[in-house]
């Protein structure tokens, strides 16, 4: 099961940003959000360093495509 959702998150980590369409977008922030909550399941239990560098280049990947979802400010 870990080595599943590892496979998962890596192919997600490797996954190019450009040329997706809004819908991509909010599906891969979706995506990335769940992979974060399974991975912190099972981190809970084996405190795992591993688990938590694969989180965190996640949540990074995951801002960004938030990031660009959310546009820039009108000022």
């Amino acid at each position: 099961m870990t080595e599943d959702l590892l496979e998962k998150a890596k192919e997600f980590v490797g996954r190019t940003l450009s040329h997706m369409s809004t819908s991509d977008r909010v599906a891969a922030s979706r995506e990335a959000k769940a992979l974060i909550l399974s991975i912190n399941e099972i981190y809970k239990e084996t405190k795992d360093p591993n688990l938590m560098d694969v989180m965190k280049e996640i949540t990074e990947k995951k801002r960004k495509i938030e990031k660009r979802l959310k546009g820039t400010p009108l000022v």
